[in-house]
């Protein structure tokens, strides 16, 4: 993810460079400033993972929406641009699927995104159960990145992709999980609980 902040940094500072030299020292100043911004949004800090029967967050964000419904419970996370954009899986276990839809571009934090918009949804099956969860692009996000592959085996917060410029995630929770987080509650990827194994 750093790699990627730079390779972008790298490109927007060149252009500056040419700008500056062809046109005026401060022409290339702005493209500077996005350079700047494009290694502080790739940052990828390291979390600490709570152990025991638990759900972590996947991503940095606000809790939006929690949704019951008879036989699961969604929770949807917006992350803003100023969100870490490194998504985690939430709990440790066995990819069994993931399926890529392609869609609309619609504001994130709205509900229709959870039907309408571009998403990547992944399932692990793990010894506390199974959580499904999607990685949503939202108005400005274009470009859904994500590392796994059906049959990868993943700990609990482990990295596996990011959602690049602002997006949104849903986690499905089955009734063997107890939420335990409200709406408008602030989460951090990899380290907040989502949920308690029942």
């Amino acid at each position: 993810m750093v790699a990627t902040g730079i390779y972008y940094a790298l490109i927007l500072a060149l252009a500056g460079y040419g700008l500056g030299w062809a046109i005026h020292p401060w022409a290339g100043a702005p493209f500077y400033v996005l350079a700047l911004f494009c290694l502080w949004f790739f940052r990828d800090p390291e979390r600490r993972i709570p152990a025991g029967p638990v759900a972590v967050s996947p991503a940095d964000g606000k809790v939006v929406s929690i949704r019951q419904q008879p036989d699961q419970t969604r929770v949807s996370i917006f992350l803003n641009v100023f969100d870490v954009h490194v998504n985690r899986t939430p709990i440790a276990g066995k990819i069994v699927d993931v399926t890529y839809r392609k869609g609309k571009f619609l504001v994130a934090s709205h509900e229709e995104a959870s039907l309408e918009n571009e998403m990547n949804t992944i399932t692990v099956e793990g010894a506390a159960g199974h959580v499904r969860f999607s990685q949503i692009a939202g108005l400005i996000a274009r470009r859904i990145v994500c590392y796994k592959k059906p049959g990868d085996y993943v700990t609990a917060g482990e990295r596996i992709g990011l959602i690049k410029f602002g997006s949104r995630v849903d986690v499905w929770f089955g009734p063997e999980w107890r939420i335990e987080v409200a709406e408008g509650q602030r989460v951090a990827g990899g380290s907040s609980i989502l949920a308690r194994r029942k």
